[in-house]
């Protein structure tokens, strides 16, 4: 796939006449044509990937509940825009400026939860070590009352879909419309008008504009 130089600076080195664009058209089972855009810094190595269907989309949410095991191979589309929340949880996945777009199924979104969750995790399970003969017990107390916490959250994501756990709910919020959950259970809604004004929608080359 042939290279096209972009007319904007690096958004992390600033260098102008390093980056670069692919684009990419290919067909998404249920989803569409869709055009796989990535941008990257030959300078500093920085890429971003996205996913822009064909037909332009309205603001909208997708969301599914999770009642059995077979929901977690449905597939999944995320663009950079997207905002991934599991209410039941408390649990956001806001877009930052790095955040990037991906094809997957809902396992492995839960995955990418477990993943953080299991990094702060074992931090917090240093911290422990460390605390002991250095501060006081209600130090110690909070943060094992931390661990136990995401403890619980992992039993729960862990648990999905299996006889005896409550159902979790999943929801992609994608301002720009360029999201979807890929399933015979999943539901769509238009975003509410505050949804529209507060959700972030991630990084800005003008590249992904809707």
């Amino acid at each position: 796939m042939q290279e096209s130089p972009v007319d904007i600076p690096c958004p992390v080195c600033q260098k102008t006449g390093e980056v670069y664009m692919i684009a990419h058209i290919d067909q998404i089972p249920y989803f569409g044509e869709h055009t796989q855009v990535t941008v990257m810094c030959h300078s500093c190595g920085w890429k971003q990937t996205d996913f822009i269907p064909a037909e332009g989309n309205k603001a909208g949410c997708w969301s599914i509940s999770l009642v059995n095991t077979s929901q977690l191979k449905s597939r999944v589309v995320r663009s950079s825009s997207c905002t991934i929340r599991i209410p039941e949880l408390d649990l956001q996945v806001n877009p930052g400026t790095n955040s990037t777009g991906y094809v997957s199924n809902v396992e492995g979104v839960i995955n990418r939860f477990l993943e953080v969750i299991n990094m702060v995790l074992r931090d917090l399970r240093h911290d422990i070590t460390n605390l002991y003969g250095e501060e006081t017990s209600d130090d110690i107390s909070k943060t094992m009352e931390d661990v136990v916490k995401l403890e619980g959250l992992i039993d729960r994501l862990n648990g999905i879909g299996q006889e005896g756990c409550a159902p979790l709910t999943i929801e992609f919020l994608d301002p720009h419309g360029h999201s979807m959950i890929i399933d015979d259970t999943a539901v769509e809604r238009d975003l509410t008008e505050e949804e529209i004004l507060t959700l972030p929608t991630g990084p800005e080359p003008a590249v992904f504009s809707p």
